[in-house]
């Protein structure tokens, strides 16, 4: 009788009367022991392996869907934080309330500890003149400060841990920082490069894996406010 013929009949059988192999003890035993010649000693339940795989991969389905929900919560309320931030910071109506409400509700908003706005002038009076909210930097500090002066392109947004390389921008609130944004600014023709720096006390708050459309899109809005206290 053809082989593969014999197969698909009893194929056919035994998928419509499952209960005959259970039921024949020495099929049973010969199943048995056809895994355990594989297997060594080990007592083998088909059942419970087949259940154990499947338990396994809808545990992995699950912990996916739990994570994909997560970053969409993540991902709105990180949108939310920057639209409020950005509302805020229109409602200016002076240059000295919209630096206030930087380092105040802005700061506050995106939940970040520290920040600092950053200008490059040509002619500082010193290496670094500080404000409580402005610091007045030699031309080229931008750049330096973002690669850490390696010759390479700034970009415009930088997320990484704070190793206090920087410490005179955050002042005395150096030594708590351990992670900071740093996005560098357009400021409009006839005007030198300046930079937002975000510091944070979480070391994971800002992080080179992390996505930066959110941050880009602030920038973007930050430079176009700038622009109109700018002479």
């Amino acid at each position: 009788m053809n082989k593969t013929v014999m197969e698909n009949h009893l194929r056919e059988k035994i998928i419509a009367n499952p209960d005959v192999l259970l039921e024949d003890h020495d099929v049973m035993r010969a199943l048995v022991g056809a895994n355990d010649d594989k297997l060594g000693e080990n007592i083998v339940d088909l059942r419970a392996i087949a259940m154990a795989r499947l338990e396994a991969r809808f545990d992995r389905l699950e912990d996916t869907h739990r994570n994909v929900i997560a970053a969409a919560y993540d991902n709105l309320a990180g949108t939310n934080q920057v639209h409020r931030a950005i509302l805020r910071m229109m409602d200016a109506t002076a240059f000295d309330t919209f630096l206030h409400d930087l380092t105040g509700d802005v700061a506050n908003t995106l939940r970040v500890d520290a920040i600092r706005l950053v200008l490059e002038s040509p002619t500082p009076q010193t290496d670094t003149t500080m404000g409580p909210v402005v610091a007045v930097v030699p031309q080229g500090f931008v750049d330096d400060y973002i690669t850490l002066g390696r010759n390479m392109p700034a970009r415009q947004i930088t997320l990484r841990p704070f190793q206090n390389a920087g410490a005179s921008l955050y002042g005395d609130r150096a030594g708590f920082i351990h992670s900071e944004a740093c996005l560098k600014l357009d400021l409009g023709a006839g005007h030198l490069p300046g930079m937002l720096v975000m510091g944070s006390e979480d070391p994971q708050q800002f992080s080179p894996q992390q996505g930066t459309d959110l941050l880009t899109f602030f920038t973007g809005v930050f430079e176009r406010v700038m622009r109109r206290w700018l002479p």
